[in-house]
């Protein structure tokens, strides 16, 4: 590893683009939750909730990842989790998050949508306010469930259109293909909104061809396994459509067998519009300063690409272009003034 280029992580500002909320939910405060709203838990104690995230598979994750959410009762717990989220945002320099909420997963158990969006869009107009920390808030659709139920999910949105910045799709990847959801994401394209989709972490590249030339995405979340596509890879370099991809969420899934096998470099080298992001870093090992160290010490990154990683991460933000110049400009600076 080039440990020269170590303090560039600690000191260039990035954007988080793909970072569930949920999955920032840490064993200790899920904890602190249960006992706040009277819930008891499977697991005697901290240590060994944190040994159940040994995960072998996306399914196996969901699984556990699902249960644990069922802490978050109150707006109050929205608001803490995201709170939270946000003061190690600022701590990792990261200066503009984009981040996804499962409400479906809440709506099922109870919880009202205004409870969901109240806490957590507080705590990011606070997160911008006091840390200096811009947003964009994405409610994302569960793929495992029909698309009549994202189209109930969206209706009971409409309310809060004006604090929702765009729409998603995650959850299990594997026999729910985006084409499953072209009424729905068109229907969110006639509204005006934004569309990412999670697409080619466990699923195969056609996947991410029908997110790209069926649902007309901004963004692809994960993409991994566009690089076994030839035309598709030509296609996301010409049109610069970004890819979210997630390090040490694909190797803590199995995704990749170790960071040496990770395609990021390759992606990057075909002229892809690549990012690194943290997913669900509570369960995954790694906020996004993690992400980016791990990648360090596993693969040959030079200090141009760690330059231009650091780049694409606001380049592929739903930022004005005007934002963007900003953060870009700072981060070129930071790199030309430091000794080569």
């Amino acid at each position: 590893m080039d440990t020269t280029l170590l303090p560039f992580i600690e000191q260039m500002p990035k954007a988080e683009l793909h970072l569930h909320i949920e999955g920032s939910l840490e064993p200790e405060m899920v904890f602190a939750l249960a006992c706040r709203n009277g819930l008891q838990l499977p697991y005697p104690d901290v240590a060994s909730l944190r040994q159940a995230y040994d995960f072998s598979n996306l399914q196996e994750f969901l699984d556990v990842y699902y249960a644990g959410m069922a802490v978050l009762r109150t707006r109050q717990d929205f608001y803490d989790l995201t709170w939270a989220y946000l003061q190690r945002a600022q701590q990792e320099r990261i200066v503009h998050v984009e981040i996804f909420f499962d409400p479906q997963a809440h709506l099922e158990r109870g919880i009202p949508l205004a409870t969901q969006i109240d806490g957590i869009h507080a705590a990011l107009e606070d997160g911008q306010r006091q840390l200096g920390i811009s947003f964009r808030l994405i409610l994302s659709f569960l793929r495992h469930l029909s698309e009549e139920s994202a189209f109930q999910t969206l209706e009971q949105a409409m309310p809060y259109l004006n604090r929702i910045d765009g729409f998603g799709l995650d959850s299990s990847e594997v026999g729910h293909p985006p084409e499953k959801f072209a009424r729905l994401f068109a229907r969110c394209r006639q509204l005006g909104f934004k569309i990412c989709v999670h697409a080619g972490e466990e699923g195969p590249p056609d996947y991410v061809q029908q997110a790209v030339n069926l649902l007309q995405v901004d963004r692809i979340d994960h993409g991994n396994r566009a690089l076994e596509d030839e035309a598709l890879l030509v296609q996301l370099a010409a049109r610069q459509i970004p890819l979210t991809l997630c390090p040490l969420s694909n190797l803590k899934l199995h995704v990749v067998q170790q960071l040496q096998q990770h395609p990021l470099l390759k992606l990057l080298q075909r002229g892809l519009l690549v990012t690194i992001n943290s997913d669900d870093p509570a369960y995954f090992g790694g906020y996004l300063s993690a992400n980016y160290r791990a990648l360090l010490e596993h693969l040959p990154i030079s200090r141009e690409q760690l330059r231009q990683l650091a780049c694409n991460s606001f380049t592929a933000s739903w930022l004005p272009a005007e934002d963007k110049a900003v953060w870009i400009g700072r981060i070129n600076q930071l790199f030309a003034s430091a000794p080569a």
